[in-house]
């Protein structure tokens, strides 16, 4: 363990190892950064890979009396923070487990702690140690549902576990002030955002106004250097990066309905995508001349198509438009299909063949998946009968929908 402020010690791992990670190896390795607070009561946040979980644990204990733990924070439950956490929480019996709500399930699950274990926090909770006092701050998708970020009050730490962390294994130098050039980082702290948090966009900016919001003297990660000098420049960063955007986006969505379910999901998408500033326009393709559609598909920074399903087929003169696709420039332009119905559904199916068809690029869950981990959102959209009844799956696509055509 190393101190690197008054009672606050780093405990965690250098990895430097070439590391799998997220489908790519990082040639640089990594570290996982655990903290420890020792004042009347003691605090873990966080722990290290699953990996060495067992060294993890063998050497805190080295150091302390593990029943003498109080709390063990877990600011998000991906197994590189998490990994150590089971066999900690076996030998550390008196120790609270502190986290979201989202995140208890998660974790009993994948350790198999019991519920009692937990102490769930939200937005503005505190935990007094003695001299010492934690804040908690829910962090949503950043990167994942039930990530947060605690604070260490007296000090001035931000301990944010994924956000403002580099993927860099070193061994000789754990903050960036024990660096000849700490510029050095810049390159690896930019690629680490590009890759972990910008699929997640949406969700840094209120995560900016609540670090801005906090006195920072240093932002202690999970992964890489400690930033303990010009913090606000780190922050800016993301925040630099967050507000890339395209200006002046056009939406169009294109729809038929049979009973107006179909009809009431466009209009609540357009709502959603006018809640994001983008100039939206929606179409019922029953009254609209093609070559008009065609020439607006044309021009649209992404399409909405809608359907309904009548005996398992696309009602109306929606799939004349889809035929003309293929002929359209529209490759790589950002594209869904979504509809209502009722015993079955397979219009909207049909309407995604059409869209990969011609080279757009139509959403679909296991892209969303793959690229945020987000598993709650569903594309192509299909909602069975009333759209008011799937209010939220509905304004989770649009969001998804907003930052393909966006950024």
């Amino acid at each position: 363990m190393r101190e690197i402020a008054d009672k606050v010690y780093w405990a965690g791992k250098v990895d430097d190892r070439k590391v799998p990670f997220h489908r790519l190896i990082l040639e640089k390795g990594t570290s996982y950064n655990a903290y420890l607070i020792k004042d009347e009561k003691t605090a873990l946040i966080d722990t290290v890979d699953m990996l060495y979980g067992k060294e993890f644990v063998d050497g805190l204990g080295s150091e302390m009396d593990l029943l003498a733990l109080d709390y063990i924070i877990v600011n998000h439950t991906e197994p590189d923070h998490s990994g150590a956490l089971g066999a900690l929480a076996r030998k550390a019996t008196n120790a609270k487990i502190v986290c979201t709500a989202y995140a208890v399930y998660e974790l009993m699950e994948m350790y198999k702690i019991d519920k009692e274990r937990f102490m769930v926090v939200q937005t503005g909770d505190e935990i007094s140690l003695g001299e010492k006092t934690l804040v908690f701050h829910e962090t949503p998708f950043l990167h994942t549902e039930e990530t947060m970020v605690t604070y260490l009050k007296e000090e001035k730490i931000l301990f944010p576990c994924d956000i403002f962390s580099t993927h860099v294994a070193d061994k000789d130098a754990l903050s960036v002030s024990e660096l000849e050039n700490a510029d050095s980082i810049l390159e690896d702290f930019k690629v680490y955002y590009k890759l972990i948090m910008d699929p997640h966009r949406r969700y840094v900016l209120p995560m900016i106004d609540v670090v801005k919001k906090l006195d920072i003297k240093m932002i202690a990660p999970s992964h890489g250097y400690i930033l303990d000098q010009n913090v606000d420049k780190y922050i800016g960063i993301y925040e630099e990066n967050a507000l890339e955007s395209k200006e002046n986006v056009k939406a169009l969505i294109l729809f038929n309905t049979m009973s107006g379910n179909t009809k009431k999901m466009a209009r609540m998408l357009e709502n959603e995508l006018l809640e994001h500033g983008f100039e939206v326009e929606s179409i019922n393709t029953e009254k609209a001349e093609l070559e008009e559609v065609l020439t607006k598909i044309q021009y649209a920074d992404g399409v909405l198509f809608g359907t309904s399903t009548k005996y398992a087929d696309i009602p109306g003169n929606l799939e004349a438009i889809l035929k003309e696709l293929k002929d359209l420039e529209v490759e790589g332009k950002p594209a869904a299909a979504f509809g209502s119905y009722g015993w079955s559904g397979e219009a909207v199916e049909v309407v995604q063949d059409y869209l990969t068809g011609a080279g757009m690029k139509a959403l679909r869950s296991s892209d969303v998946i793959k690229s945020t981990g987000m598993a709650n959102i569903e594309f192509p959209l299909r909602i069975r009968f009333n759209p008011e009844n799937s209010t939220k799956e509905i304004k989770l696509a649009a969001s998804v929908f907003a930052d393909a055509i966006r950024f």
